[in-house]
């Protein structure tokens, strides 16, 4: 956390008290991680247990950095305390957010403060109505179900299918991240629903997309393949670039077909930069026949993708190759998408 960004959360936060120094305070905590752990536990321990929430959520951080496992009775209290008054007493989530955070870090798995941090929402009053600041905690807390040793696997999915259908796409998020670290037919089976249901946010159904391909490999090839037909503009964006990070052969040629039948030039170039991605021969030989004897268009949108690779000589050399007798289009192309940083 950046210190300016902290003293601006303390004077925000810590009017609960005036009285209280709550800069020093949190200065001498930072002194703590040079402490031996003999000295830096009790005062954590005692920090834990303060009225404010910010001096608990940085004991609690630097207990997780310090991997002080002795605190973890001193976190679990702490956290259960704080969702008494949770408005009032851990304003903006900070301490249960960190005691979340290092229960993970410290791999406890024991799943019952998870699934409190899970159900829980905090509206708290702004401009115009109320927010919903609980849901980092959530995904934290969905993020830590997967490793927990006393719950049945079903029971997790059952939790993280609910998650999925959180109104925070950060909760979403983290579910379906949970999600790809169960594994297993059930995991990819809901994956696969969720990318038919979409979602209003596409960068999730793109992260959809990414785990299926992790999951299943050539598996999902033609599943995620399919959304490159999707009457969703940024859907079938997603679906390209899921296509080229996962680097499997078999997308080249997905891809390139897509491409030869697709007619909108943006998606053209999304296509192309996908191509570039998967960092296959078959794919960077596509890219430079195209900027040999493609349209100047087309050429200059190759080179465009291309400049992924602007850090290999060998790849440079080859586009400077094919370029040399091309159009000055496609040559100021090359010297923008192949531009060291210091001449960018």
């Amino acid at each position: 956390m950046h210190p300016a960004w902290e003293k601006w959360q303390i004077r925000r936060y810590s009017g609960v008290m005036p009285h209280r120094k709550v800069e020093e305070d949190i200065e001498a905590l930072n002194r703590l991680r040079e402490a031996t752990a003999a000295d830096a536990a009790p005062a954590l321990r005692k920090a834990l247990a303060d009225r404010v929430n910010l001096i608990v959520a940085k004991a609690a951080k630097i207990a997780a950095e310090r991997q002080l496992r002795d605190l973890v009775p001193d976190l679990l209290c702490a956290f259960d305390r704080l969702f008494e008054k949770p408005v009032a007493r851990d304003p903006q989530c900070w301490g249960k957010n960190a005691i979340s955070q290092a229960l993970v870090a410290m791999e406890h798995r024991q799943v019952a403060p998870f699934l409190r941090g899970l159900r829980h929402v905090q509206l708290e009053p702004v401009w115009g109505g109320e927010e919903d600041t609980a849901s980092t905690l959530r995904g934290t807390c969905a993020l830590a179900l997967p490793a927990c040793l006393d719950i049945e696997r079903g029971l997790v999915l059952r939790h993280l299918v609910d998650s999925l259908a959180d109104p925070a796409l950060p909760v979403r998020a983290d579910a379906l991240r949970a999600l790809a670290q169960m594994e297993g037919d059930e995991a990819i089976l809901v994956l696969r629903l969720k990318a038919r249901l979409g979602d209003e946010e596409s960068q999730i159904v793109g992260q959809v997309f990414d785990h299926l391909l992790q999951l299943e490999g050539r598996q999902a090839l033609d599943f995620v393949a399919g959304f490159l037909l999707h009457k969703s503009e940024t859907v079938r964006e997603e679906a390209a670039l899921s296509l080229g990070s996962s680097r499997l052969p078999e997308a080249v040629e997905r891809l390139t077909n897509a491409w030869n039948r697709e007619r909108d030039p943006q998606f053209r170039l999304v296509l192309l930069r996908a191509l570039s991605a998967t960092r296959q021969p078959d794919s960077l030989e596509f890219l430079l026949n195209l900027l040999r004897i493609g349209r100047i268009p087309d050429a200059a949108a190759a080179v465009e993708a291309l400049g992924l690779h602007r850090d290999s000589p060998e790849i440079r050399r080859q586009v400077e190759e094919a370029a040399r007798l091309r159009e000055p289009e496609v040559r100021r192309q090359l010297q923008q998408s192949f531009a060291r940083p210091e001449q960018a």
